[in-house]
């Protein structure tokens, strides 16, 4: 038996580590670790809570947006007001939060993921007049690679053409998303860490040119998802095919749901664009309860109480703990694990009936005489973003044409409250939770639950591996010293630690970090 360690885990946001057990070129044993503490909640502690919608945002500088709806959510019921947002409020979040799911997909699958399957070395030699192409040429030239390198090699499936056009497309994705960061701060303010998103609703006032200037970048991201982004995802796929069948995990997705087209008081209840839910296997759909969500920290570094619910969480370190190898907690869901991301929430609306989705994902399937198991993979969860993004994109158009200028983007409400809320919402990483407990106006509790602390949490009480680890576990390793395939599972989850750990204390202390060298 042999052990893999990668740490870190490179083009990912944070610090990531993952270990391997193998045997016989096979993963037996698999663990995902995140390397920094997280404590960022704790800071909230005595605070104003509206202070939430601020502060949260700093956990993460790719999904801010995500953390500032999901803590002002939380607050709206803490506040009273949940039932009580305007339309323009609610179409702004949606507007604001769409957009950065727009350049989240882009920037993922591009700049994060695609250097796994596209070789930049072929532009080495490149003889064309494209400029950027060019630029990509005299880069290499210089002997200086980064970001490009270190990389695994070994495995480009992609012809020299091919390659040429997706390293063309890597370059254009990152101008896409500048666009799509300017389309955010149009309703935002500003990205990363907008300053628009309030408990109570938006603090932007819509009027017609800012409309304007929304659907006119939002007519190039679009043209963009149509021309390269889906095709790309499908040449990837249609030269990987066997990365249909590698990746699977737990095979139980989640869904919080995501964009509002109603304010329903009861957020189980509220009508979401990309409905709630949980997915099993057998892709049957089951009715979200939040009361059945619990953290675990049996194999984290916290002081452990036992599975609670994140109204009764806390986030006490302990460095030193016994069998503990990770910062992140272990969230389940009435006790199992649970995957959640775009192909949780495409599964989440292909099941609940959505005609687009179904088409788009049945499209998928039959090109690559695939059957929906297939889904359950690396290429599953790229083609599910893609997808998602391009709907998102559509529908951001038809949103902000419904904008009332000069009509109400917030309801005010009394500060003074003993109270707590909960704030369920999408990252473009997956399912996330805020929730609060207020007591005299000030915050008392406070805890997150987010998207990479589901997928990429260790093992729990009941022995069961988190959804990453248990995608790596089967795992065929061609080579261990280049174990690109366990590379590249991993990023299919677009992993955030910067989300699922953080290094910012109560008392502002670096805890530091491990770092482990291969084996």
């Amino acid at each position: 038996m042999a052990k893999i360690v990668i740490d870190p885990i490179s083009r990912v946001e944070g610090h990531m580590k993952v270990e391997a057990v193998v045997e016989n070129g096979v993963v037996k044993e698999a663990k995902s670790s995140g390397m920094m503490y997280r404590g960022l909640e704790n800071i909230l502690i005595d605070r104003d809570p509206r202070d939430a919608a601020r502060i949260v945002q700093r956990i993460c500088g790719v999904c801010p947006t995500s953390h500032g709806l999901a803590a002002a959510f939380a607050l709206d019921e803490a506040y009273g007001v949940h039932g009580n947002i305007t339309d323009n409020g609610r179409i702004l979040r949606n507007l604001i939060q769409g957009a950065n799911f727009v350049q989240s997909h882009i920037l993922h699958f591009y700049q994060l993921a695609a250097l796994d399957y596209v070789d930049v070395a072929a532009c080495a030699d490149y003889t064309g007049g494209d400029p950027e192409l060019t630029k990509v040429k005299d880069f290499i030239a210089r002997g200086h690679l980064g970001p490009f390198v270190p990389r695994y090699e070994g495995d480009y499936r992609l012809s020299k053409d091919e390659n040429i056009s997706a390293v063309g497309h890597y370059v254009k994705a990152l101008n896409m998303r500048r666009l799509a960061h300017e389309t955010v701060s149009v309703f935002g303010g500003k990205m990363p860490h907008n300053m628009s998103i309030v408990a109570g609703g938006v603090t932007a006032a819509p009027s017609v040119d800012k409309i304007a200037a929304f659907i006119w970048r939002m007519e190039q991201l679009t043209d963009f998802i149509d021309t390269c982004y889906l095709p790309d995802v499908l040449l990837v796929a249609s030269r990987y095919s066997d990365y249909f069948g590698i990746g699977t995990g737990c095979k139980q997705f989640m869904s919080f749901g995501i964009f509002d087209m109603d304010s329903d008081p009861d957020l189980t209840k509220r009508h979401r664009y990309i409905p709630q839910g949980i997915v099993k296997s057998d892709l049957s759909l089951q009715r979200l309860d939040p009361s059945k969500i619990t953290e675990e920290v049996q194999s984290s570094w916290f002081q452990d109480h036992g599975a609670l619910h994140p109204y009764d969480g806390t986030t006490v370190p302990e460095r030193n703990k016994a069998g503990a190898y990770s910062w992140i907690k272990s969230p389940r869901y009435d006790g199992e694990v649970m995957e959640v991301g775009a192909l949780a929430r495409m599964l989440t609306s292909y099941v609940s009936g959505d005609k687009q989705v179904q088409s788009m994902i049945n499209g998928v399937l039959k090109k690559f005489n695939a059957g929906p198991e297939a889904l359950f993979s690396v290429l599953g969860r790229h083609a599910a973003r893609a997808i998602e993004c391009k709907i998102v994109a559509e529908k951001l158009k038809e949103w902000a044409l419904q904008l009332q200028p000069g009509q109400p983007t917030f309801t005010d409400f009394n500060l003074d409250v003993s109270s707590r809320g909960m704030g369920l919402h999408e990252a473009p990483r997956g399912a996330l939770g805020h929730w609060i407990v207020v007591e005299g106006g000030k915050t008392k509790n406070y805890q997150a639950v987010v998207p990479t602390t589901w997928n990429a949490g260790p093992m729990d009480a009941k022995g069961q591996p988190g959804p990453i680890e248990q995608s790596l576990i089967g795992t065929k390793v061609k080579d261990q010293r280049n174990p690109f395939e366990l590379v590249r599972i991993v990023r299919s989850y677009d992993p955030c630690l910067s989300c699922a750990v953080h290094v910012v204390t109560p008392k502002g202390e670096d805890l530091g970090r491990f770092v482990v060298g291969a084996e």
